[in-house]
């Protein structure tokens, strides 16, 4: 029966829960085998198989632990790695993610080197970065003097810069001696380096040899002294594939003793190549120049002519300008005139005693006007007046009373419509055609 999907994981959440598990259950590992397909792309990581005779395990050396392994890491070579086991989710691939490496046979030696380097570099003692001179004015070599690294530097220096100025500091390179005897050079070259300020850099350097051959560049206090160094120093020691901890210390380090030469001083003939080169430049950017100027002289040439030409031609444009301005002044003039002459109409229009004598005219007529219909409103007035009143006649109370009604009133001024609404003793007004009388109620019989 299939599980839900509440019970399915992910490939994801699979591989994260490996990888997990491989981490914590097994941790940091030591496994010797053979280097097989190593890889080292741009990124500066390195990554290579090692195997045995029956099985073969993908391992990961990311760049920033790649720069202190000092084995050379050939296919071929039997080494000892010490690393993590892990799982790289996104492809589902077990490997080793790998932190040391060392070849087989050398492993007390590698892990007191990578021990020392670790605590050197904890201290900041690999923190130099100094920039050299270039080329030095005058360049100390800490060598021997009969060893191939010396011949190597010399040779180079001689083809590419023959004007270095070089000095030899005979030091063994090799055995117990080899430590002391550079670290007391160094001391002894800044001291006189304060007191002859030629002297700008220092090349430490030897030709290559086994891990215990180059030991001595290993040494502890060598790799201080190199720190504490006011010269700055660059290390050439072995081949390219060896490191040692006085590369670490230096400010500059190159792969071989040659390389380091190639470094210190600029090539002679690219120099001349590019002074040549430089100087096809000038020469042609000289003749350019040359041709445009006698272009220009050329040009001014044509437009140069004799005084007298150009002070009748000043002359002219003289009278020319003179002209154009007298007519734009009589323009001007002109155009003042008839703005002014505007402005006085204008005036004259708004003149207060023109509005003055307007508006007397305006009343005089309105004055005439008014007396002209004064009489006929008055006689349409009383006509009208006249109808009113007739109309009015006809509906007035008053008229029905010159025919003999009365009308009777309380002392409140109220019209008595029914006897009712009187009562004996009562004082009564009579309102006739013409007068009033005063009436008293008198107490009278009710009918049967």
């Amino acid at each position: 029966m299939p599980p839900s999907d509440d019970t399915a994981l992910s490939v994801t959440e699979l591989n994260r829960r490996a990888r997990q598990a491989l981490e914590q259950d097994v941790g940091d590992v030591w496994v010797e085998g053979e280097l097989s397909g190593v890889s080292r792309p741009s990124s500066g990581h390195v990554y290579f198989t090692l195997k045995d005779e029956r099985a073969q395990l993908r391992c990961a050396l990311f760049r920033t632990r790649a720069r202190f392994v000092a084995a050379p890491m050939r296919d071929g070579d039997r080494v000892k790695v010490r690393g993590r086991v892990s799982l790289f989710e996104p492809r589902g691939d077990y490997q080793l993610i790998a932190e040391a490496v060392q070849a087989a046979g050398e492993g007390e030696l590698l892990a007191a080197y990578e021990r020392l380097k670790a605590k050197l570099d904890a201290e900041g003692v690999f923190a130099n970065g100094r920039a050299l001179p270039f080329p030095p004015r005058h360049l100390l070599v800490l060598s021997s003097p009969t060893g191939a690294a010396i011949r190597d530097v010399l040779a180079v220096l001689a083809a590419r810069w023959p004007l270095a100025q070089v000095t030899l500091i005979p030091v063994p390179v090799q055995g117990r001696e080899a430590a002391p005897a550079m670290i007391a050079a160094l001391g002894l070259l800044n001291r006189q380096a304060a007191l002859d300020p030629g002297r700008d850099a220092i090349l430490l350097t030897r030709g290559g040899g086994s891990l215990e051959d180059l030991w001595a560049f290993n040494d502890e206090h060598l790799a201080r002294a190199i720190f504490h160094s006011r010269l700055p120093v660059m290390s050439a020691v072995g081949h390219e594939v060896d490191v040692t901890l006085a590369d670490f210390a230096a400010d500059h380090r190159a792969p071989t003793p040659s390389a380091a030469a190639e470094q210190l001083v600029p090539d002679r003939r690219e120099l001349l190549q590019r002074l040549q080169a430089l100087e096809s430049r000038l020469l042609r950017a000289q003749r350019a120049r040359l041709d445009t100027e006698a272009q220009r002289l050329d040009h001014l040439r044509a437009r140069l002519r004799h005084p007298g030409e150009v002070l009748a031609f000043r002359r002219r444009q003289l009278e020319q300008l003179e002209g154009r301005l007298r007519r734009a002044m009589q323009a001007r003039l002109e155009t003042a005139r008839r703005h002014e002459a505007d402005l006085e109409r204008r005036l004259a229009l708004r003149s207060p005693e023109r509005r003055l004598e307007q508006e007397t005219r305006r009343l005089t007529l309105a004055r005439q006007r008014l007396h002209q219909a004064m009489p006929r409103t008055l006689t349409h007035q009383r006509e009208r007046l006249a109808a009113v009143a007739r109309e009015l006649q006809a509906v007035s109370p008053l008229a029905v009373l010159g025919r003999g009604y009365a009308i009777l009133e309380n002392d409140e001024g109220r019209v008595i419509h029914h006897a009712t609404d009187t009562r004996p003793g009562e004082r009564l007004t009579a309102r006739l055609g013409e007068g009033r009388l005063a009436l008293e109620v008198l107490p009278g019989e009710d009918a049967d």
